[in-house]
C-alpha cells in the first residue's frame, strides 16, 4: 500500500492525531515525523552511520517513539532500556550493545549518569535541524533478552537496506493475524512499557498504518477503562497480570465504562491462568485473542472460540511460522508428550550479540528455542508446560510449576503466586510455593492448610507444594514478567541445580 507509513501519512495529512501522550497532549503525524527527522539528523551529525547502535532510557510517550522512528529511518539499531534496572545493569547493556549514543530522559538522569560513566558513549544534543536525514535506510529494534540464566543478550537481526518510507509486508501480515487493517477507524492503547518488544512493535506498526496511539505511562486498571471509553480504543496488548488487576476492580467500576469500541484485546508475554482467561472472556467476549511468540521470531495464535474448546492452549502456528516439539534426541515428540518447543519464522535469522555459543545452543537447523517446554495435540495446537530452567526434578520426576501456579491462582485468597524447586537432600528438589494473598486475607498456617486442601482435589500428590511462604508482593516487572530467580536463588546459594 502506498498510502501508509509515518512520513507518507505526515505528508498527506499532517494534522492527523498520531500520539496521545500520558498527560493528554496530542502529537500529530506532522509533528512526530518532524521530531524524528530532527533527531535522525542529529544522530548523523554525531557521526553515526547505518549499523551503529543507539540506547534509549526514556519513559513511554511521543519522545521515545520519535527517537525510535529516527533510528528506523537512519539504519541504526535501537536498544530500549528497562528503566527499572540498576545503573550497573543498564551500563552493561549500553556497553555490550556497542551503543555510540545513549539517550535518556531527565526523570532517569541520576541512573543514566551512573550508567553512562560505565560505558564509552556520546552524550550530546540530538536536534539536527529541520529536513530529512540523508542517507535514509531502514534500521532495526535490538531488544535484550531478560536473561533467565546469566546476563541478557541482544537479539540482533541483519539490516534489510529497505526504504524506511515503505511499510514492511511482514508488519501488515502480522496485524492481519488479528484482523487489524490500515486506518479503518482503529485506535491503539499502549498500556505497558515500550521497552518490551511486542509493546514497541504494536505501537510503531499502529502508527505506520494510521492508527493513533494512546500512551499510558504508569498502568492503572480503572484509568485504562476510562481511556478505552474516552478515545474509542479498538485494540491493545496486555499481559495476565493486568487482567488480574482489572478483574479485581469492583463490579460496579468494571461495568461503569463503555468498552464496545474494543475489537481485539491481544495478550501474551506470560502464561495466563485458566480461570483468569475464562473470566476475561465472560466479561470482554470474543475480542480476547492470545498469542505465543519470542523476540527471536515465530509464534502461535488462538482465538477466544478455539480457546474455549481447548482451554490452556496457546494455539496453532501462525501462517509462515513452524512449531515443533522435540525430545532429548532431537526427534519430534509424540502428540501429548512434553518436549522442547522450537519455532521458525520463514527464513528469518538472528544472533545473540556477542554470544555465538548461546546462538548455536538455541538452534536446530533453521529453528530455535527459548527453552520452553510444551506439547502439541493431534491437531497441532500447542500447550506450554513451563520454561526448562523452571522445571522441578523431585525424586527423578519432572514437575511443571506453571501447572501448580495455574491451580493456586484460582483460589479466592490468592492474588499472585510463584512455584519453584528448593534443595532437598534425598529428592534433589522439593516444591515450594510463594503466595501473595489478596489484601483482606491473613497469611499463616490456616491459609496454608486451605491452599493445600484446595490443591489436593486438583493435582497428584507428588505435585503438591511441601511448603508455602507468603510475601506482600511478588517481584514482577510492569509487563508481568515474574523474576522467579530473585525468589529461588537464595535457596540455592552455594549449590548447583541439575537444570
Amino acid at each position: 500500500m502506498d498510502d501508509i507509513g509515518l512520513w507518507t501519512i505526515a505528508g498527506r495529512d499532517p494534522d492527523r492525531v498520531a500520539v496521545v501522550d500520558p498527560d493528554g497532549r496530542t502529537v500529530t503525524y506532522g509533528e512526530l515525523a518532524a521530531r524524528a527527522d530532527r533527531i535522525g539528523r542529529g544522530l548523523q551529525q554525531r557521526g553515526l552511520v547505518p549499523g551503529d547502535t543507539v540506547a534509549m532510557l526514556l519513559p513511554n510517550g511521543a519522545d521515545l517513539l520519535a527517537v525510535e522512528f529516527a533510528t528506523l529511518q537512519t539504519g541504526l539499531y535501537s536498544v530500549p532500556l528497562n528503566w527499572h534496572l540498576t545503573a550497573a545493569e543498564i551500563g552493561y547493556i549500553v556497553r555490550d550493545s556497542g551503543a555510540k549514543v545513549f539517550v535518556a530522559d531527565e526523570r532517569f538522569a541520576a541512573t543514566a549518569a551512573a550508567a553512562g560513566a560505565l560505558s564509552p558513549v556520546s552524550v550530546a544534543e540530538l536536534d539536527g535541524g529541520p529536513g530529512r536525514p540523508e542517507p535514509r535506510t531502514t534500521g532495526a529494534l535490538m531488544v535484550y533478552t531478560s536473561g533467565t540464566s546469566g546476563r541478557p543478550k541482544g537479539v540482533r537481526r541483519p539490516l534489510t537496506g529497505a526504504d524506511p518510507d515503505v511499510v514492511p509486508q511482514v508488519s501488515l501480515w502480522f496485524f492481519g493475524l488479528f484482523g487489524l487493517a490500515p486506518f479503518d477507524g482503529h485506535v491503539h492503547l499502549c498500556c505497558s512499557p515500550l521497552y518490551h518488544t511486542a509493546v514497541m512493535n504494536f505501537a510503531t506498526i499502529s502508527l505506520q498504518v494510521g492508527h493513533p496511539v494512546v500512551v499510558m505511562d504508569r498502568w492503572d486498571p480503572e484509568e485504562m477503562l476510562r481511556l478505552v471509553e474516552r478515545h474509542r480504543v479498538t485494540h491493545s496488548h496486555m499481559v495476565p497480570t493486568q487482567f488480574r488487576r482489572l478483574l479485581a476492580l469492583p463490579e460496579k467500576t468494571r461495568l461503569r465504562y463503555d468498552l464496545s469500541s474494543m475489537r481485539v484485546m491481544i495478550h501474551g508475554a506470560a502464561p495466563c491462568p485458566h480461570e483468569v482467561k475464562r473470566r476475561m472472556l465472560d466479561w470482554w467476549g470474543p475480542v480476547v485473542v492470545e498469542y505465543y511468540a519470542a523476540s527471536e521470531g515465530g509464534g502461535t495464535l488462538i482465538t477466544a472460540a478455539d480457546w474455549r474448546k481447548r482451554p490452556g492452549s496457546v494455539g496453532q502456528a501462525w501462517p509462515g511460522s513452524r512449531v515443533r516439539v522435540l525430545d532429548e534426541d532431537g526427534a519430534d515428540a509424540p502428540a501429548g508428550r512434553p518436549g522442547t518447543v522450537y519455532l521458525q519464522m520463514g527464513d528469518a535469522t538472528f544472533e545473540y550479540l556477542g554470544d555465538a555459543e548461546k546462538t548455536r545452543r538455541s538452534r536446530n537447523g533453521k529453528m530455535f528455542t527459548v527453552g520452553d517446554i510444551g506439547y502439541l495435540d493431534d491437531d497441532g495446537y500447542l500447550y506450554l508446560c513451563d520454561r526448562k530452567s523452571d522445571v522441578i526434578i523431585t525424586g527423578g520426576v519432572n514437575v511443571y510449576p506453571a501447572e501448580i501456579e495455574n491451580e493456586l491462582a484460582t483460589h479466592p485468597a490468592v492474588a499472585d503466586v510463584a512455584v519453584f524447586g528448593v534443595p532437598h537432600d534425598e529428592w534433589g528438589e522439593e516444591i515450594k510455593a510463594v503466595v501473595q494473598p489478596v489484601p483482606e486475607v491473613t497469611a499463616g498456617p490456616e491459609l496454608t492448610g486451605d491452599l493445600l486442601a484446595f490443591l489436593a482435589d486438583r493435582l497428584a500428590r507428588f505435585k503438591l507444594p511441601r511448603t508455602v511462604d507468603y510475601v506482600d508482593e511478588l517481584p514482577r516487572d510492569p509487563n508481568g514478567k515474574l523474576y522467579k530467580r530473585l525468589l529461588r536463588d537464595p535457596y540455592w546459594a552455594g549449590r548447583e541445580r541439575a537444570i
